[in-house]
């Protein structure tokens, strides 16, 4: 990805405040739980940046496409993601012990890494200077 392009900009507004959290949760998550809590907001870490960090690299890959193809692309990764993830967190909760990782360490972490991922998308995107197309007025010749 080019330095400059919406795509970059919009992946390192929300990576910073994302890593900065996350940061913050592992240590607490670790102080409190010790070793479970530290996987736990780890794990939590991981999942959560790559989830929201498909999004971003399926809008760069339908930048050139059609309305359509780039509704039914979205609307796919979306459903991908969300089996993907559930099918995760089942596997998470028969194949490790409450032991091995915080349940609630991560369920936390992941809560609070979602809202700082949003709000640095959502910063960095106010952020932008995209230019949209204007429709031409009424009664004005192109």
């Amino acid at each position: 990805m080019a330095k400059n392009d919406p795509e970059s900009q919009l992946l390192r507004g929300a990576l910073i405040p994302s890593f900065a959290v996350g940061a913050v949760a592992i240590a607490i998550a670790t102080f409190a739980q010790g070793r479970a809590g530290l996987f736990g907001a780890l794990l939590a870490q991981f999942i959560v940046v790559i989830f929201f960090a498909v999004h971003l690299f399926v809008s760069r890959l339908s930048t050139k496409l059609d309305p359509l193809s780039t509704f039914a692309l979205a609307l796919f990764s979306y459903f991908a993601k969300l089996l993907l993830l559930t099918g995760f967190l089942i596997a998470l909760t028969r194949l490790t012990s409450r032991d091995s990782i915080d349940r609630a360490s991560f369920g936390i972490t992941a809560i609070a890494l979602t809202f700082a991922w949003l709000g640095g998308e959502i910063a960095s995107y106010l952020k932008l200077r995209l230019h949209l197309p204007l429709p031409p007025k009424l009664g004005e010749n192109k």
